[in-house]
């Protein structure tokens, strides 16, 4: 397999085995004009097993998405194929956009310009509400 080095870009590393693919649709990286590797079960002496994105362009992530999916992801920014940043994410305490209530009632339903915003009350267990009506994610 022959992947080659980034010269200006971003690397998600740590991803956790079988979280690529899931980043890879919410972030649309589809839509990118660039190269974007997806590398699945990747072996690692601290995980055994991750994956890892690596996006060939200037693209600006969304922390709190990755952070969501996976907060044990890192983000490495890459200029002139040298690490300038690395980021460690972790849950993220709000989420705007990202996830959508699904209560009918709910005002977000209703007005369409609305935010969708999400709060975490649950840290262990990873569990969000809507700030509008205190409905739970579904994740």
């Amino acid at each position: 397999m022959n992947i080659d080095s980034i010269v200006n870009g971003v690397v998600i590393d740590h991803i956790k085995a079988g979280n690529a693919m899931k980043l890879y649709e919410l972030l649309n990286l589809e839509e990118l004009d660039c190269s974007v590797a997806i590398i699945k079960n990747v072996t690692s002496h601290k995980m055994g097993k991750k994956d890892i994105i690596k996006i060939d362009a200037d693209f600006d992530v969304n922390l709190d998405l990755i952070g969501f999916v996976d907060p044990d992801a890192t983000i490495n920014i890459i200029r002139d194929e040298k690490l300038v940043e690395k980021k460690n994410l972790s849950l993220p305490k709000e989420l705007t956009n990202v996830l959508r209530c699904k209560n009918p009632r709910c005002i977000s339903s209703v007005e369409q310009e609305l935010p969708h915003i999400f709060r975490l009350t649950d840290e262990k267990n990873r569990i969000y509400r809507c700030i509008y009506c205190e409905t739970k994610a579904e994740i």
